[in-house]
């Protein structure tokens, strides 16, 4: 399976926070390729700069030792980003739809702003 992690549910597995067991079983298998979008660690960036978030090591370390494969943004992501009605207000949780929309993977998250979308959903 190819999966996405929402910024959330990102968050938490590096944590160590409790996941719905699926959703961990499946993040955890090898078989799963697992990426993490440029969307998120900017997301997870600003809300360091706002004071909104406390973490101790750098994203970029955290999601590249983790195994997480790195989820560039592309012109065509954007494109399509863009394009989404605005069912989520958050441009990044878009981004994200539109990412998974075009790469074909699942979400994995507990946000149900999702569901509004075209989009497989898991649930974190």
């Amino acid at each position: 399976m190819s999966l996405l992690l929402d910024t959330h549910a990102l968050l938490w597995w590096l944590a160590d926070a409790p996941i719905d067991p699926m959703a961990r079983a499946r993040i955890a298998d090898p078989d799963s390729l697992v990426a993490v979008s440029a969307a998120s660690v900017w997301e997870i960036a600003i809300k360091r700069a706002l004071g909104k978030l406390r973490t101790e090591a750098s994203i970029i370390e955290a999601v590249t030792s983790g195994g997480f494969e790195p989820l560039p943004i592309s012109f065509v992501h954007a494109e399509a980003a863009g394009a989404l009605p605005a069912h989520h207000r958050d441009p990044f949780d878009r981004m994200l739809v539109a990412q998974a929309q075009i790469e074909g993977l699942t979400i994995i998250t507990r946000d149900t702003a999702f569901d509004a979308y075209e989009v497989d959903v898991l649930r974190a």
